[in-house]
């Protein structure tokens, strides 16, 4: 199932896509794609649905975050080999983990803002993964049971608040509009192999990055595993698993977003994201 969240921002409405890739209204079946309906028993009740019994959503539509009521964005670093290389550093023995803000979800077409006084800030195109159980001390054996499904994210960075302000990368990766997820969550049951899907990022027709999860270091079962030995992860917790090479600061000269910019972006199965840059005139 691919799993939406569609509306003004705010006021989503729960929704899927059909076989046909048109957009059905799941308002009356669920309250939202969060919790409880991400669980396996959540899902399971969904598949009984079918889709052609539900009211069909004239489109278009703005699709606003796929996974909502998200309770931890957590993020992995430079879990990537080919991206380590570009950044001149080297894979860490163990996943470095930050995370993002909630506050910084936006959905997969919404404007990202550039904060006041930035001059770095990046894009990074990322696999997600959605959790779908409660996950504590799970065994990376069965680590993926714990997984609902993966979406798109846009790990927006600004590299001077991330690298040369002191203390974590929180502050560089989580300012307002830096995580636009979406356009919708895919059942894990529909990706054969999360480790083996096309992933690409365009700036103003530029294509940038052109990578594959192939090159992921980590992979997801054994991050939810790894994580859960820190933290009890949730229902609706989402867990960015690293970018491919290609980012604006590994550019010779370095290349960062500027107020005008367009942002399309994509993962093979996981549809595709487009954000205008805007800066911060509030």
């Amino acid at each position: 199932m691919k799993l939406v969240r569609y509306g003004a921002a705010g006021a989503e409405r729960p929704g899927l896509i059909d076989a046909e890739g048109a957009l059905r209204d799941l308002t009356g079946h669920v309250e939202d794609i969060a919790g409880v309906t991400l669980t396996p028993e959540g899902l399971a009740r969904l598949a009984t649905i079918d889709p052609a019994t539900l009211p069909l959503v004239e489109e278009p539509v703005r699709f606003g975050p796929c996974v909502g009521q998200v309770g931890k964005f957590l993020c992995i670093g430079l879990n990537y080999s080919d991206h380590a290389a570009e950044t001149g550093a080297t894979v860490p023995p163990e996943p470095i983990l930050f995370t993002k803000a909630t506050s910084a979800i936006i959905g997969p077409n919404d404007d990202v803002v550039i904060p006041r006084g930035s001059t770095k800030t990046d894009w990074e195109v990322e696999l997600v993964i959605v959790i779908g159980k409660r996950a504590k001390y799970v065994g990376e054996a069965e680590a993926e049971t714990y997984i609902a499904g993966y979406c798109l994210t846009n790990d927006v960075s600004e590299r001077e608040y991330q690298l040369e302000r002191h203390g974590t990368w929180d502050k560089g990766k989580g300012c307002d509009t830096f995580g636009p997820i979406g356009p919708w969550m895919v059942t894990r049951d529909e990706i054969v192999d999360p480790t083996d899907l096309t992933m690409w990022l365009e700036v103003n027709g530029h294509r940038y990055q052109d990578g594959s999860t192939a090159t992921m270091v980590y992979k997801p079962a054994f991050l939810v595993s790894y994580l859960s030995q820190f933290m009890t992860l949730h229902p609706g917790d989402i867990i960015a698993t690293g970018t491919p090479p290609g980012v604006g600061m590994g550019q010779k000269p370095p290349l960062f977003l500027k107020d005008g910019d367009v942002m399309e972006l994509g993962i093979a199965g996981l549809g595709t994201q487009r954000q205008r840059v805007v800066a911060d005139r509030g």
